[in-house]
Order: C-alpha cells, then structure tokens, then sequence
C-alpha cells in the first residue's frame, strides 16, 4: 500500500519538475481569436498580430510557427500586460482580462529566397489575413496566382499554403499587329525569353524560355485569343493556371521545369467572332422569332 503511494507521489514530482518547454503542457483554455493579421514587406520581413477576445481565464495562444522575437502584449487602451512564453516559445499564456488583448510579434527566417522568388510554406488554422508590401508583384498560392488589383492583402481561411512571391519582376513586351489592330502580350517572368510568334492561323502564341523553374506569366487580350486553352512545353501538355481579373485579359501562369517552347493555343482568335458571339446571336433570333411570328398574324 505505501509502496504505491510513494510511488504515485514519486510520479507526480517528476512531472512537476519537468520544464514547460519540454513538456508542451498547456496550461489555460485555448484562445478565441478576433483576427490574426500577417504583414510581409519588401524584404521578407514578417510581422504578425493577433486579437484576442477577453476571457475570465487564463488562455494559451499559439504562435505562427517560426523564431519569434519582440513580442508584446498590449489591452485595448495601450497598456502592457503580463504574459509568458510557453512550450519552446510556440505558446504565449495570457492572463484573464474584460478587455481584448493584441499579441504582436516578429518571425525570422519565415521566408526564404530561392532564384529570386520568396517562399514560405505556412500552416495556421486561424484565418488569417495577410496583408502585402505595395512592392510585391506577383503572389502565388499554391503555384496559384493571387491578383490583388488594389486590394492590400487577401485572406486565408483554416490556411496550409505554399506562399510565393517575388519583387521586381522584370516584364517583356511583345506587340502583335493584325490588320489595323494592335494587341499588347506582356510576359512577366526572371527567365530569359525570346523567339515570340503570334501565328492566326494557329490560334497559338508561343515564345521559348531559357530559364526553368521560374514562374512564367503570360498577360493577354482575350480579343487576340480566346479560351480555353491547352498550353504545351517542348510539344508535351503542360500543367498551368488561368486566371481573367476583368473580362477583357487573361493570365496563364506557368512554371517550367525545363526549358524550350512554350506554346499556348486557344479556341478562337482575332478577327473571329468571340466564343460568346454567335451564343448571342442565337439568343437574339429565339427572342425575334415570337415577334416575326406576332407581325405576321396582323
């Protein structure tokens, strides 16, 4: 009987021992958030923030994963509040408070730059909202394009992502002269491009890229080709992203991982009728066809 009780209480005393980091012991109630908020500038530099509801009890929240360093806790008015760091830093234990509390932070190391594109492979279950530097040009999701127009960020709900951008991209030109019109093709990419053709009688675009692994976006008029697409590389179906932000261009995002043609081939082409011409014209006779009728009868 002693035996057990001196065993049990021996138990208990290494547990109490152990420190909080090692152990990954919660301590409060987990916390409810208001809004997490991620700022990236131009330089990679992470800040994040978090709102918590106020709560009678202790609350635990758990930090973006990553080195953190200069983190404050502050209440509505402004005034710091105690806080601790817990498991390995992961954690920070808030102490109960009527008042909402902000949790900010810096986060080192997020985001690494490789052949002048910044990745980050992120993972928070909050929503989260990111709010991006004006500096930044393209963003991508999950080798997605994220258009943010004049927006400042975008959000990402229960959010496990593949975050890529980059900064400065440089932007090739090509004009494409067809009858008495002239269509611009913009070609946003660090890899090298050259030999554009524009053939109508095709319906294809095709230009080579002497760089792989590099984003490739290619900006559009839909009145120089319309959709759907099929975008090849080197003659083999390549995978690709579309994206139309207002009805009159498109985006075709792809990232090669060789070099050599890339051709992108739509449906129809200038001077043809758009895709949605004839469906227009079919709609306006069935809607004549009652009223011809209608004449007739008189």
């Amino acid at each position: 009987m002693y035996t057990k009780i001196f065993g049990l209480l021996g138990i208990l005393i290494v547990i109490s021992l152990v420190p909080l980091a090692d152990a990954q012991i919660s301590i409060g109630e987990k916390a409810v958030q208001k809004s997490v908020e991620v700022m990236i500038n131009s330089d990679g530099e992470v800040h994040v923030k978090h709102v918590v509801r106020s709560s009678n009890l202790p609350v635990d929240l758990e930090l973006v994963y990553g080195t953190v360093s200069n983190v404050s806790v502050i209440n509505e008015q402004g005034e710091e509040e105690l806080f601790s760091m817990i498991a390995d830093n992961t954690v920070v234990l808030l102490q109960p408070s009527n008042e909402e509390l902000i949790v900010e932070y810096d986060l080192e190391d997020a985001l690494v730059e490789i052949d002048n594109v910044w990745t980050w492979s992120f993972r928070y279950l909050e929503t989260t909202n990111f709010i991006i530097s004006e500096k930044i040009d393209l963003i991508f999701v999950n080798e997605r394009l994220v258009y943010l127009d004049d927006k400042k960020g975008f959000a990402c709900h229960g959010c496990q992502m593949i975050l890529e951008y980059s900064i400065d991209t440089p932007k090739n030109v090509e004009y494409v002269n067809w009858e008495d019109q002239e269509f611009v093709v913009e070609i946003t990419t660090f890899a090298e491009i050259e030999n554009f053709d524009f053939s109508q009688s095709s319906k294809e675009i095709s230009f080579k890229v002497n760089d792989d692994n590099q984003f490739v976006t290619t900006i559009m008029p839909l009145k120089l080709l319309w959709g759907p697409y099929a975008v090849f590389l080197n003659d083999e179906k390549a995978y690709f992203n579309e994206y139309i932000n207002n009805g009159t261009h498109v985006w075709i995002i792809i990232k090669p991982d060789t070099t050599g043609k890339i051709s992108i081939i739509g449906t129809t082409v200038v001077p043809e009728f758009p895709i949605i011409a004839p469906l227009a014209i079919g709609f306006l006779i069935i809607m004549m066809v009652p009223l011809i009728r209608k004449f007739n009868l008189h």
